[in-house]
Order: structure tokens, then C-alpha cells, then sequence
């Protein structure tokens, strides 16, 4: 009898030992390409008495130019280009976070030798402007895919400045994350104090051009709360980009590696604020990021 009880308690027991060993489901690696094609559409905006031209990554039905969009609407993101660099050199990282379900614009304003801080502000936020009125246009490519209610701001160098500008005069964004800010005229230091939306500051650790020290860790130490200063270990100015140029700096790892890295860090930061995935709070604020070998980790949630 104390056998057969004994089988029959084992019989019991065993699913309960099989979902006690199941292993926890896996973090996605969001270094890799998301689930949607990338389709990408050069556009003309007109917003809040400002005109430029802009090219809006987006997700896809298939992927190429002019496709259709994926069903379901979608948050947007405006990125703001480095000093006299041209968007095409952030290709990558709009067709990786359009992969993730990001729809990202990219003015192609404040171009030139003497560009408008001030002004690039402006701009980044008519295109969001400019996105959220297309999601109520009739034969707008956008027509009913906009997430109106969840908007970010974005960029490198001066147009990750620019982005801490424009989040401070614009109460619809509800993130922030750049690269490489850099100091602007006016201050994005003197913005980021009055500045309460989340925001992602990454850094390269030997950049050469716009360091961590005179540019993000005084606008980090400045910006109210949430904030986080994110600096990957040997990373460079130029390895935010996708080819270097004139007067480009170099790092101890590779541009390949630094963009991999940029977009894990940054695409787990869209996922929890504007696409409102609380699964990868363990990527943003948790162990996962305070203790990531490849990325220095400073933050205040």
C-alpha cells in the first residue's frame, strides 16, 4: 500500500516538477532586427509654419520605398542629424527601430556650416506635428497608423542637443533618448533642467569630439528625474553613425559593434516608455542594465 501511494503521489507531482523546471522565457535580443519589414518614404513637411524635407522610416508590410504600411498604429519618433552630416548616415538605426514597430523621422533641415540650434528644436518637433496630422489625413500613407498619444524625441550630437531643446518646449513627447548630445546655443543643459520626460542619454567613453565630460554628463547631471546616463565602454563619437568623415574619431571597438550595442540600448528604451512593454524594465532601470560589462550605467528612474 505505502508503494502504491507512494507511485501515485509521484504521478501527482510530476507536472508540478515540470513547471518548477521550465526554464524563464528568454529576453529577445533587441540588438537583432525586430519582426516587421522596413519601408521608408521621403516626404515633404510643412508644420507649424516650418518646411524641410524628412524621411520617415516606418514599419511595412513588405520592405522598399513608398510600401504599405503594417497594420496598427505606431509611436514616432524625430531624430535630429549630427553638424553638416547628412541622415543617410543614420540609416541603420531608423530602419532597426522601424524593424520594432517605431516610426522614425528625420528631417533633413540645419544642414549646413552655420546651422540653428534653436531652430533644428523646432523642426524636430514639426515633424511630429506633421506625423500626428497624418494619422487623420485622408490618403495619407500614415492615415490611422500614428500612436498620437506617444511621441520621442531623438539624435546625434548636435541633433541629440537639439532633441533636449525640443523636448523642453514640446508637453506631447514622452520620451527622449540621443547620442552623444552635445552642448547647443541655447543651453540643452539649461533645458534639460526644466525637462521632466524620461530621457536616455548614451555616451562613448573615448569620444573625441563631443565627450561625455563637457557635453552628456553636464546635461545627465542637470536634467530632473527620470534620466540615465548610459556610456558604452570604448565607444567614439563617429561609431554613432554609419561611415565616418572629416574630422571623425576612432574608439577601442568596432563602428559594428557600437551601432549593435546603440541599438539594444536605445530600442529596449522605445519598448518600455512609448510602446509600453513593461518587459523590458529589467533592460532599462533593472540587474540587465546596471550590470551590462559593455555599457557604463548612471540613472535615476
Amino acid at each position: 500500500m505505502r508503494l502504491r501511494l507512494t507511485r501515485v503521489g509521484a504521478i501527482l507531482l510530476a507536472p508540478l516538477l515540470l513547471l518548477t523546471a521550465t526554464p524563464a522565457q528568454a529576453a529577445p535580443d533587441l540588438s537583432a532586427p525586430g519582426s516587421y519589414a522596413v519601408g521608408y518614404s521621403d516626404v515633404s513637411v510643412s508644420a507649424s509654419g516650418r518646411s524641410f524635407n524628412a524621411r520617415v522610416y516606418y514599419p511595412a508590410t513588405t520592405a522598399g520605398s513608398n510600401r504599405t504600411v503594417a497594420d496598427g498604429r505606431f509611436p514616432v519618433v524625430a531624430f535630429g542629424h549630427g553638424f553638416f552630416q547628412s541622415i543617410g548616415k543614420y540609416a541603420s538605426l531608423g530602419n532597426h527601430w522601424a524593424s520594432w514597430g517605431t516610426i522614425t523621422i528625420m528631417p533633413t533641415s540645419q544642414g549646413g556650416l552655420f546651422p540653428s540650434h534653436s531652430a533644428f528644436a523646432d523642426d524636430l518637433n514639426a515633424a511630429l506635428t506633421w506625423m500626428v496630422a497624418q494619422d487623420i489625413s485622408t490618403g495619407s500613407r500614415f492615415n490611422a497608423h500614428v500612436r498620437t498619444d506617444r511621441l520621442g524625441l531623438s539624435g546625434h550630437s548636435m541633433g541629440g542637443g537639439a532633441s533636449v531643446l525640443a523636448a523642453a518646449r514640446n508637453p506631447a513627447v514622452q520620451a527622449v533618448t540621443n547620442l552623444a548630445a552635445a552642448e547647443t546655443n541655447p543651453s540643452a543643459k539649461a533645458a534639460a533642467a526644466t525637462t521632466t520626460v524620461p530621457m536616455q542619454l548614451l555616451a562613448g567613453s573615448q569620444d573625441g569630439v563631443a565627450g561625455p565630460s563637457g557635453h552628456q554628463i553636464p546635461i545627465y547631471q542637470a536634467k530632473l528625474a527620470p534620466k540615465q546616463l548610459r556610456t558604452i565602454v570604448g565607444g567614439f563619437h563617429c561609431g554613432f553613425t554609419d561611415s565616418g568623415g572629416l574630422g571623425c574619431d576612432s574608439g577601442s571597438i568596432s563602428r559594428a559593434v557600437q551601432q549593435s550595442i546603440t541599438e539594444r540600448v536605445t530600442t529596449a528604451w522605445l519598448l518600455y516608455y512609448l510602446h509600453d512593454d513593461a518587459s523590458h524594465h529589467d533592460a532599462v532601470w533593472g540587474a540587465a542594465a546596471q550590470n551590462d560589462p559593455a555599457v557604463q550605467f548612471l540613472g535615476v528612474p
